[in-house]
């Protein structure tokens, strides 16, 4: 498959990229990425959730009432859970959410996404830009000229770029990322992968 190479203004530069059929064209597994968004979206977790259980709460342990006679059922502590400020019964504690998840299935995972972005036409190459300072303005301009400005839109660099980073935060569609950060997760929930003329080059020679 081969793509057309746009400049910043949306206008073919009469290049073309050709995209690797080992990266671009496998055969997707979706259990795979089913997986591997899975591992991301755990990681997120802090896993710091805590609830008091029974043993934990600080109230006295005096018997409440008589055993029998009171036509109620038995109470024994005030840190039972059936009472209003006891604890509580198989609360939520601390835990670690991550998983294992073997090398080659994530590599699978992020080769089946980016093949399912190439048959949807979901790729756009772009010429290799750089911002001389902040201009939110201007880089969403540049998303105008690709006419991809109403698309949910991830920008994929060789290198980091500060002052693209910054000019694009503001812009609640749009990710930037760099090849090292670029994952299943990020391909799968965007509507469009915008790749920089170099980053395509070194995503096909590290592949």
């Amino acid at each position: 498959m081969e793509l057309a190479v746009y400049n910043k203004e949306g206008k073919d530069t009469g290049r073309k990229v050709s995209l690797d059929d080992a990266i671009f064209g496998v055969e997707p597994n979706d259990h795979a990425i089913y997986l591997d968004v899975k591992l991301y979206l755990a990681n997120q977790r802090q896993g710091t959730h805590k609830a008091k259980e029974r043993w934990e709460i600080a109230r006295s342990t005096r018997k409440i009432k008589r055993q029998k006679g009171t036509g109620g059922a038995r109470a024994g502590s005030l840190k039972s859970p059936v009472f209003v400020g006891g604890g509580r019964i198989f609360g939520p504690l601390p835990r670690d959410y991550s998983f294992k998840l073997n090398k080659k299935v994530k590599q699978l995972a992020r080769l089946s996404a980016l093949s399912y972005k190439a048959k949807s036409e979901g790729i756009v190459v772009v010429e290799d830009f750089k911002m001389e300072a902040p201009r939110t303005k201007e880089f969403a301009q540049v998303q105008k000229n690709l006419q991809i400005a109403d698309k949910k839109s991830l920008f994929v660099f060789a290198e980091p770029n500060d002052n693209i980073y910054l000019s694009s935060r503001n812009l609640q569609k749009t990710k930037i990322v760099t090849l090292s950060g670029l994952n299943t997760y990020n391909i799968m929930d965007a509507s469009v992968l915008v790749f920089s003329e170099s980053s395509i080059s070194v995503l096909q020679q590290n592949s």
